[in-house]
């Protein structure tokens, strides 16, 4: 089975009509990839206004590759590559250089089902008070195959989007579209390693966040992804959350009774990449912050499964995930 190859008709065309989005695709490194994304913003089915590709000092093909692909774009577009600033710095690069009314990036190794800009579009026409609008994604591997999906476990959510950001569950950039008139006003901050957490904890004060429960994009799973550090992220999402909720309030003893909580919950993404080692010490640290007992006893459970168990059921699990959706095939 191919996903992607034609759009579905169940989405209604927004009635501010075509050119409405600007599309920044931030590239390094991913020469591998970077072509397939920008066919898959091309196929769009709601086409955006413009296109702008920023490569941020590859050290690969990419520029050659992406000056190549970019001959076939059917809409405005234009290729800026630089020395490298950071993924901040290049984001706040592209919503300073565009002009669309709403404003989505692309990692230039990720990927968009066609109706994903026209489906994102009526939401947020449709919901004046959202500042964005997202929703489900497919994991995919270095081929294409669908490994996983957000849908199978993620706990999204409409509308008020605080209490879900405070549990450090957050929107995966591939699904998000911006209101630029929201978005404007905050920016990327360029001292963070993750780019978006931060942003989304202070757009959450802004307005609602507009949940689509449809994967209609594919986050590529492979080794150089940052988020397959754990450690980094837990430490950036902490520290981002820690100087949110600062800045509203909150007293030190609720800021530690969150953190511990969510420490001690994120344990088991440490399990996921089999470093049980990571998991325990955060467990422990953080046994105030205990999961409800069956959390708990799932995660002790997994502790005691060897390594190579664990890997083996994660095979099985993608295999099962491949056969359920297939392939993206742009």
């Amino acid at each position: 089975m191919t996903l992607g190859a034609e759009p579905s008709n169940s989405i209604e065309a927004p009635p501010g009509g075509e050119g409405v989005v600007s599309v920044v695709v931030p590239s390094y490194n991913h020469a591998r990839f970077v072509a397939q994304t920008l066919r898959s913003v091309f196929k769009q089915t709601h086409a955006p206004a413009e296109l702008l590709v920023i490569d941020d000092g590859s050290r690969d093909d990419s520029p050659r590759r992406i000056e190549r692909a970019l001959r076939d774009c059917p809409f405005p577009c234009e290729l800026v590559a630089r020395p490298n600033r950071g993924l901040c710095a290049t984001l706040n690069e592209g919503l300073s250089r565009s002009r669309g009314r709403f404003f989505a990036y692309l990692g230039s190794d990720d990927l968009w089902l066609p109706d994903f800009l026209l489906a994102r579009v009526s939401a947020l026409e449709s919901r004046p008070r959202a500042v964005l609008g997202y929703g489900h994604a497919y994991f995919v591997d270095e081929e294409g195959r669908v490994v996983d999906c957000t849908a199978d476990w993620a706990g999204y959510a409409d509308g008020d989007a605080r209490e879900m950001l405070m549990r450090t569950i957050a929107p995966m950039s591939p699904t998000v579209v911006y209101r630029r008139e929201a978005l404007a006003r905050l920016g990327w901050n360029e001292s963070a390693r993750l780019e978006d957490y931060e942003l989304y904890l202070r757009l959450s004060l802004e307005g609602e966040f507009a949940f689509d429960p449809r994967p209609l994009s594919a986050w590529r799973a492979h080794a150089h992804n940052a988020s397959w550090d754990q450690k980094m992220m837990l430490e950036e999402h902490l520290r981002a959350q820690r100087t949110f909720l600062e800045r509203e309030g909150a007293g030190a003893a609720e800021i530690e009774r969150l953190q511990r909580r969510i420490r001690f919950s994120r344990a088991e993404d440490f399990l996921r990449i089999g470093d049980k080692a990571g998991a325990l010490r955060l467990m422990f640290q953080n046994v105030g912050g205990a999961a409800p007992a069956r959390t708990l006893a799932r995660m002790m459970l997994r502790l005691l499964i060897p390594y190579r168990v664990m890997q083996r059921r994660k095979a099985d699990r993608q295999r099962r995930a491949t056969a359920r959706y297939g392939t993206i095939g742009i």
